[in-house]
């Protein structure tokens, strides 16, 4: 059996894409692995460095937000051997002359060596320098350097950093806005070992080196609440190509006689450490940092913030009903007060907090604002006999008091209800590993849980909240008991508890944030993240309709968890950079549900792990278009694939180009689905899917997205493959034979 469809291109002959958009959608689409400086403070000018590869014409430097400016200084790239191999036989050159200049051979003529061949020397002695220390890592061995502006009044924080080249937009890099002095290790300091001088507070930026720790000396008098707080897995969260998979550095501080006095490799779950210290006595100190394994490299970049810094770690409770407000109770180090009154009239959401010493912002924790009834835990309940009773729904604020400490919770429920528990805690920054068990009156377990992974929160490695999902086997009375799965416990030990029915819903992420719109149409993953059994359609569409822009394939089929979609830019769009956001619609229990899709990047840990990492914009970078505009989909009916048979549809692209034969291909190929083949039919090209019966399975839905190639001999008779554009996503569905 075989269904048509028909896909038409608005460009034909010769498919007049420019040049070079050729190649610019495949590995050789620019990348960045480091800033250095990862940041600067406000109101100052500062030169960075930014390490790559495929960075050929990078024109400007685009940074999230309002008040950073930005421009190109240089671009370096590194010599290949061929290139230093003939700089190496010109410098003979240039050495033999000016030789033979100051003493020329007997009977020989005396060469002239002018100011040209001085500078020439000169260049090509400084080119083979960089040679010598070029990364040994390709994907950042081009090093950009840019002069950074920060206004005076540019908000304090992290930042998307991206650079334009010829190949479109890079990834983005986290760029920091600080409010203290900043000082910068040079590679002299670097190389010699030097134990730098600082003068507190301060922010220190540096890069590790292999095998050498970085020290820097400061004055501190007695009594002093010293705070040091490392920020290097934050600006690279995740690292593909070593084990952990991120930068795990260590700081130690040494008191005036050298001898150690406190050491820390991480803070609580988060491997960026933070030691927190009282001077004993008036003296100079040493702060050392170094990763834990002796690793470094140009990328393993960090920045030390140091002195009486402000720094919470802990608030209680952890969030509240939204339109109430409520005091917090706030713990930490050089804080101003240990209560805040916050207002509530927000809508629910994960929202940060900080608090301001003589002006200075403490770090970030998240409170949490729902709109269900909320209660705060009360002891003695540390056995069912002391349960505290509850009525559902509701979301309870407690402690794990000390070690060994567990909650229980009473409440009444019905035979096949159903019924979600759930703990909020690590997701809000709080040290519990929670445990959650739910009993019923005569003790036995019925349910039981640990550690439940939330895909939302890519920067967790380790899912430590808990959640049960169940329906209940019988009327009666029902207990939860909640504790510390390492049997840890204290006043930063806080927790929600949310105690309801099932609460259908649904979060998105799209990736990756840097869209280039090379030939006119790229490809996009929308990832659901779908809460308590939401299981129904979600429809995509463009938050803001732009003139030009189209999203192909706007669907996530019910029960899937991602989607391959397209966005195509056509006559009357806008070119340069352009910030866009999409949304997703489904209706839930009889009323529409809008969520906005998250920018994010899908980031490669340790060879091995994927997490979806938040950005905080996502950007098209448009350029010039092929004639005509890019190709579009004439029906958006979906092709029905029969599992076990073919379907054919109809591409309105010649089967040859200026630029050689067009070959087409699957990208992400659905499960079971393969281009069987595509031949020259009329105007364009037919094409032939075939559904495997062992894996695709009928009732399946999702698109195609079709890469087109073109194809030339090259030297040798090998074929050299170019990448030209991307087709328009084309929906499918497997059917039964």
């Amino acid at each position: 059996m075989t269904r048509r469809l028909r896909v038409y291109a608005l460009v034909l002959a010769g498919l007049a894409l420019p040049a070079c958009a050729l190649g610019q959608q495949g590995p050789s689409a620019p990348h960045t692995g480091y800033v250095y400086p990862a940041g600067g403070r406000q109101g100052t000018t500062v030169q960075v460095v930014v390490g790559g590869q495929f960075l050929d014409g990078v024109k400007l430097a685009h940074f999230s937000g309002t008040g950073i400016q930005a421009e190109v200084v240089e671009h370096f790239k590194p010599l290949s051997i061929a290139q230093f191999n003939a700089l190496r036989e010109k410098l003979k050159e240039l050495l033999d002359k000016r030789a033979a200049a100051a003493n020329p051979a007997r009977g020989a003529t005396r060469p002239v060596w002018t100011a040209e061949d001085e500078k020439m020397l000169a260049e090509i002695r400084k080119k083979l320098a960089t040679f010598q220390g070029r990364p040994a890592t390709p994907a950042i061995a081009e090093r950009v350097t840019l002069k950074v502006t920060i206004a005076p009044d540019a908000r304090p924080g992290m930042r998307d950093l991206r650079l334009a080249a010829s190949g479109g937009l890079t990834n983005p890099l986290v760029f920091c806005v600080g409010q203290l002095p900043e000082v910068v290790r040079t590679a002299v300091q670097q190389q010699l070992r030097t134990t730098v001088d600082i003068d507190l507070p301060v922010v220190v930026n540096g890069h590790i080196a292999p095998g050498v720790p970085d020290r820097y000396r400061f004055k501190a008098r007695k009594g002093q609440r010293i705070v040091a707080v490392v920020t290097a897995r934050q600006l690279m969260p995740y690292i593909a190509d070593a084990v952990p998979g991120w930068i795990q550095t260590v700081l130690t501080l040494y008191d005036p006689s050298g001898r150690e006095i406190a050491c820390v490799d991480d803070y609580r779950f988060n491997p960026d450490p933070v030691l927190c210290y009282e001077i004993p006595r008036d003296g100079q100190y040493v702060i050392e940092i170094r990763d834990a394994l002796y690793r470094g490299r140009e990328d393993f970049v960090y920045r030390l913030a140091l002195g009486e810094l402000p720094f919470i770690t802990g608030i209680f409770p952890l969030g509240g009903k939204a339109g109430e407000a409520a005091t917090i109770e706030v713990r930490g180090w050089n804080l101003p007060t240990n209560r805040l009154i916050q207002n509530r009239d927000v809508a629910a959401g994960l929202y940060p907090l900080t608090v301001r010493r003589d002006g200075l912002l403490s770090n970030t924790v998240m409170m949490a604002i729902d709109t269900l009834p909320e209660a705060l835990e009360r002891e003695p309940n540390d056995a069912p006999a002391a349960a505290q009773p509850v009525s559902l729904p509701v979301i309870i604020n407690g402690r794990i008091d000390r070690p060994g400490d567990w909650d229980v919770f009473r409440f009444q429920g019905r035979a096949g209800s159903a019924v979600v528990i759930e703990v909020f805690a690590r997701r809000l920054t709080s040290p519990l590993d929670s445990v959650l068990k739910l009993t019923d009156a005569a003790g036995r377990q019925i349910a039981f849980n640990d550690d439940w992974e939330d895909k939302g929160f890519g920067l967790l490695t380790h899912h430590a909240d808990s959640r049960i999902s169940i329906t209940l086997p019988a009327d009666g009375e029902y207990f939860v008991h909640l504790g510390d799965m390492q049997s840890q416990g204290g006043d930063e030990y806080a927790y929600r508890l949310r105690l309801t029915e099932p609460r259908p819903d649904f979060e998105l992420r799209v990736v990756p944030s840097s869209v280039n719109m090379r030939g006119g149409t790229a490809p996009l993953t929308v990832y659901a993240l779908r809460r308590d059994g939401f299981s129904g359609d979600i429809t995509l569409a463009l938050k803001e309709p732009t003139r030009g822009l189209t999203l192909s394939g706007a669907r996530i089929p019910a029960g899937a968890d991602r989607v391959a979609v397209t966005i195509s830019a056509g006559p009357g769009a806008p070119t340069g950079l352009v910030n866009v956001e999409i949304e997703g619609r489904a209706t839930i229990a009889g009323r529409q549900v809008v969520r906005r899709a998250t920018p994010a990047e899908d980031m490669m840990q340790a060879f091995a792990y994927h997490h979806l990492v938040p950005v905080g914009e996502m950007l098209l970078s448009v350029g010039r278009l092929p004639s005509g505009g890019p190709v579009r989909v004439a029906d958006n009916q979906p092709v029905r694939v029969p599992a076990g048979g073919t379907a054919r549809f109809h591409v309105g692209m010649p089967a040859k180009t200026l630029f050689g034969k067009v070959h087409l291909e699957l990208s992400d190929a659905p499960e079971g689905l393969s281009i069987e083949r595509f031949e020259s039919r009329g105007p364009g090209m037919e094409v032939v899917v075939r559904a495997d019966p062992a894996k695709a399975k009928p009732g399946t839905k999702g698109n195609l997205i079709i890469t087109a190639f073109a194809e030339r001999s090259g030297s040798g008779g090998t074929a050299r493959r170019f990448p030209m554009a991307t087709l328009p996503a084309i929906p499918f569905e497997i059917t039964a034979r």
